[in-house]
């Protein structure tokens, strides 16, 4: 078994000297604002005048044109204080160069960027108008007399930064991209990564100022997979982080793989681009951008869009694409048909600029696989580590942490290996599910009658025979249920089944020890599960699409009604659905307006797909597991539930309970598109005597109350409110970009997140004053709630404090620990591989891990932050030592290869004890015994390995929990309410807004809760 795992992570050697390099420095010329910002404001409203200038298009095409220029944002106001406000910091500036570089930029070449640049201002079509084109010529003039000059800036420190008052590294703003770069041209200075057959040579990627990191990419290989030529690069993505109450930063190394579009769709003869997306292209020229600039080595990047009118291909003007194709090189710009007709042909090495379009599975399937197994990906992280400094070291291998073997529950989910230890395992379950189940119908506080069973009534909502077929065995088979409901007794046809209506359903029924079950089965009908059609007499394609949303979800209402649905027994559907691809546009998917209406009659839903051929899943075996499945998950909606049993005895607070809150953030995609957040919080209680059976409760913000899980997912629809608007189809100019979303302006998205701030900080209070009489682990994850309760933010946390609002923190309640856990989102947990022995490939342990001795200084890390890995699911058993690289001569003398095989690697889940009642803790002897942090860790750890999932879940399960409860957050327009129309600020923007100030300024990415163990990202598809 493996006994250490190592991490592709590094920091400063413990007493070394600092990291310094040297640069030329150019300050943003801010005395260009006010006659730039006059042009861009030409001919605008008063209303849409804007306040900054869009220099993003300029930042893109400077790191572009001049590839050893590192670009920095200019300075913006924080929503709130941050540690950085609180630490002195260095002088900032707009661009940096290497001392050691020629001259970055020339002045020629300056020049004629920023006349492309300056073409790019104004409203669209302001070209035309002389008065515009009159500034245009005074302002390009205005800025060729008044260029910036480069100062020299020297020793400047890479890794040594401030520490905020909890003992936490606070690097400042320009080191997250200083260090990231000066480790990246290192990399590039290394000679190739050879593998058999063949070698890496990396180029950089121009990263924004805002992309917080540096990113080298391979050139492209081809493989032979099925007989088809197939292309993909290697990425290499460096990135700077903090870990909480560590002093150093630390630098992250993430391997992945990027595809890359190859084979047109048969029937268009062209690559397959959505409506309303811009697709990313990499381009690399073979001469410079511009006569007398340096050639570059760094790809460009550009952006594709697919215009609805005209159902044509163009180039977006909005991005870098839309300057360097008014430069010297647009006779040699790659014309969008014919690189769509023939991606092939662009690919690889040429004359002219090369590109390269970026694969998407919306595309179709692409035959290489994503992602690298631990033992290449190992040594990938050995070649770029002989680009390290020598003052920079990798961080201590974790080590096996308290517990035996992975670390499992006590009521682990076992794996009998006979035909019959399986047969009993599965009559087990499926008594402890009847047992569950009419304990959960039973009305509270009653005591079960001697003779008269708990009645369970679910609804099989079917639209194609073979669905429904399924998923009558696969109920049964999933609650251990014998004979077939009565079919073959009362001699139930087909015919019986199609002409069912509600009230009068077909109703097949089980009767157990433990409860009645009936199954009533109902066809989809009168176009309940078809397209959403916009309604007619509605103004505006949102309008009409809310209007649609608001009458399907009516109609389903009243007919579950006439059924005998009650809202206030909550009760289950299996809804058969089509797959969401088959609704175009993406607008008129009904199933969120299924989810709604069922919500409203009182029933929870879970949807299983119906077959397709085009999607193979049309196999008997296939629909058999996916109603399987769906009748589980949807049984767990009912409250059936199993928690893992902690191992730790009384090193836990007798009877503790778990916690967890969770961020629920709209999308913007869909019908969801504005942007907003709905805190929402979930209670485990493990119930006495019993074997992980558990009370699961959500909290009712509005009754001030814990509910039964059920009630609290059917309450949360009252909370979707949205202005209609956000319903409506994506503008063709520029959909699905946040360019074509409803602006929001910098002053409003930061008045808008203090006002969420305040609405989560009352939230949370509310929340934990509820549990203040039992001992309680809250739970809570860095990446979905740390915007919104800043606390959680590296630079922010101090040990065993709690802070919710604007008070200063304090102590935490006698009854509350606080845990965080961080995942893989913005590659914030490092990749891993478990240690071999000699000649052995490196492995992916399951276990809990411990970090081996303290850091630097009289806190340590190690005591407080742990992590955790889980076994693969059986579905993914992939050798830990597959070679994508390499190509072979197989025994009958064919090249062969295992580019065709995806990996997969479970996340390295990061669990940091923030808060707890430890030793050093003032009056903590009056509590009773003192918290141990690692077993505290543990309990979290085992929360992931709930018994009744076949694999381990990606979160604690309580969070895993109220993760889930956003599937019932559909943001709709509530009747005769119009206060709700217009609020814009949330998550969605908030990664183009948010501060510098957060642990590792990363964007905030994890927006679900994953159902399985959640891998780590191997692919980068735009």
């Amino acid at each position: 078994m493996y006994q250490h795992i190592r991490r592709s992570t590094y920091h400063l050697a413990e007493g070394s000297e600092p990291w310094t390099e040297d640069y030329r420095a150019l300050a943003f010329p801010e005395h260009w604002h006010a006659d730039l910002l006059e042009l861009h404001n030409h001919g605008r409203d008063e209303e849409k005048r804007q306040r900054t200038l869009p220099t993003r298009r300029l930042d893109g095409v400077l790191q572009t044109l001049a590839p050893d220029v590192i670009v920095r944002p200019r300075p913006r106001v924080p929503v709130e204080p941050g540690p950085e406000q609180r630490s002195p910091t260095a002088e900032d500036f707009w661009m940096y160069v290497p001392a050691s570089a020629t001259d970055p930029l020339p002045e020629r070449s300056l020049r004629q960027f920023l006349d492309a640049w300056l073409r790019t201002l104004g409203p669209k079509g302001a070209g035309q108008d002389p008065v515009f084109r009159s500034l245009l010529l005074a302002s390009s003039a205005n800025l060729k007399r008044n260029l910036p000059e480069w100062k020299p800036v020297t020793g400047v420190e890479l890794l040594t930064c401030p520490v905020t008052p909890g003992g936490t590294a606070a690097p400042v703003p320009r080191q997250f991209q200083l260090a990231t770069d000066a480790l990246a041209r290192r990399v590039l200075s290394l000679d190739p990564y050879r593998f058999d057959g063949g070698e890496l040579r990396f180029r950089a990627v121009p990263r924004g100022p805002r992309d917080q990191g540096a990113e080298l990419m391979s050139q492209p290989l081809c493989r032979t997979v099925k007989r088809k030529e197939w292309w993909f690069s290697v990425v290499l993505n460096i990135s700077l982080h903090t870990a909480p109450f560590d002093i150093r930063p630390r630098l992250h190394l993430h391997w992945g793989v990027r595809r890359w579009a190859t084979h047109p769709r048969a029937t268009t003869k062209r690559l397959s681009l959505p409506y309303g997306e811009a697709t990313t292209v990499y381009l690399r020229p073979t001469i410079p951008w511009l006569p007398g600039a340096p050639a570059t080595e760094r790809y460009a990047l550009a952006r594709l869009r697919r215009e609805r009118a005209a159902d044509a291909f163009a180039w977006s003007e909005n991005d870098t694409a839309g300057i360097l194709r008014g430069l010297s090189l647009a006779g040699n710009f790659p014309d969008s048909e014919q690189l769509l007709a023939e991606p092939g042909s662009w690919i690889g090495e040429g004359q002219g600029v090369r590109a390269a379009v970026v694969h998407s599975t919306r595309m179709g399937k692409h035959e290489i696989g994503t992602g690298f197994m631990p033992n290449q990906r190992a040594q990938l992280t050995e070649w770029a580590e002989q680009a390290l400094p020598k003052t920079v070291v990798r961080v201590p291998d974790l080590q096996r942490g308290r517990g035996k073997g992975i670390g499992a529950p006590g009521n682990r989910r076992p794996k009998p290996r006979t035909d019959e230890a399986k047969q009993t395992e599965l009559l087990r379950e499926t008594q402890a599910r009847r047992a569950n189940l009419a304990a959960q119908a039973r009305v509270p506080g009653s005591a079960p009658h001697p003779g008269r069973l708990p009645l369970v009534e679910v609804r099989l909502l079917w639209q194609s025979p073979e669905v429904r077929k399924e998923a009558v065995a696969q109920f049964a088979q999933a609650l251990g249920l014998d004979g077939d409901g009565g079919v073959s007794a009362a001699a139930i046809t087909d015919r019986d089944f199609d002409e069912a209506r509600p009230g009068a359903p077909v109703v097949l029924a089980w009767q157990t020890e433990e409860l009645i079950l009936r199954l009533r089965c109902l066809p989809l009908a009168d176009g309940l599960g078809d397209q959403l059609v916009p309604h007619p007499a509605a103004k505006g394609k949102g309008a009409a699409i809310s209007a649609a949303i608001v009458e399907r979800r009516r109609a389903l209402d009243s007919w579950l009604r006439a059924d005998g649905a009650d809202p206030g027994r909550p009760g289950l559907a299996l809804v058969e659905i089509a797959h969401r691809s088959t609704f175009r546009p993406s607008t008129t998917d009904p199933k969120f307006a299924v989810r709604l209406g069922c919500a409203d009659a009182g029933v929870l839903t879970q949807f299983v797909v119906t077959p397709s051929t085009d999607r193979q899943i049309d196999n008997a075996d296939s629909i058999g597991h996916r109603t399987h499945s769906s009748w589980l998950d949807g049984l767990r909606q009912l409250g059936v539930r199993v928690l893992p049993q902690h191992t730790l005895g009384d090193d836990l607070p007798e009877g503790v309970q778990y916690a967890a809150v969770w961020m629920v953030k709209r999308r913007k995609d869909g019908p969801t598109r504005l942007p907003k957040h709905l805190p929402v919080a979930v209670l485990a209680t493990p119930l006495p005597h019993t074997a992980g059976q558990a009370a699961v409760r959500g909290w009712d913000d509005a009754a001030g109350e814990w509910v039964p899980y059920p009630r609290f997912l059917l309450g949360l629809v009252k909370q979707a409110e949205i202005d209609p608007e956000a319903c409506a189809e994506p503008d063709p100019q520029g959909a699905g970009s946040p360019s074509s979303a409803p602006r929001v302006t910098g002053r409003q998205w930061r008045t808008n997140l203090a006002q969420q701030r305040k609405e989560t900080a009352a939230f949370l209070q509310r929340v934990l004053h509820s549990l203040r009489d039992r001992s309680t682990v809250l739970i809570t994850h860095a990446q979905n709630s740390r915007l919104h309760w800043p606390w959680l933010q590296d630079g922010r946390i101090e040990r065993d404090l709690i802070r919710t609002g604007h008070a200063p923190a304090g102590r935490l309640d006698d009854e509350l620990r606080l845990v965080r856990v961080r995942g893989c989102g913005g590659r914030e947990s490092a990749q891993w591989w478990g240690l071999a022995d000699a000649g052995k490939p490196h492995g992916q342990p399951a276990g809990f891990w411990a970090q081996p001795v303290p850091v630097q200084g009289g806190a340590s890390s190690g005591d407080r932050t742990f992590y955790s890995t889980t076994e693969r699911p059986g579905t993914h058993a992939v050798s830990p030592a597959l070679d994508r690289l390499a190509t072979r001569v197989n025994a009958a003398g064919n090249l062969t290869s295992q580019a065709g095989t995806s990996a997969w690697n479970p996340t390295l889940l990061e669990i940091a004890v923030l808060g707890c009642h430890a030793n050093d803790e003032p009056g903590v002897q009056a509590l009773g015994k003192p918290d141990e942090a690692e077993a505290l860790a543990l309990a979290v750890h085992q929360l992931r390995q709930a018994p009744d999932y076949a694999a381990a879940l990606s979160l604690p399960l309580p969070l895993h929990l109220a993760g889930l409860a956003q599937a019932y957050v559909l943001p709709m327009l509530a009747e005769g309410d119009e206060s709700s129309a217009g609020e814009t600020a949330g998550s969605t923007v908030a990664q183009d807004h948010r501060s510098a100030t957060e642990d590792d300024a990363d964007p905030d990415l994890m927006d679900a809760a994953g159902l399985t163990t959640e891998p780590e990202g191997g692919d980068d598809e735009g």
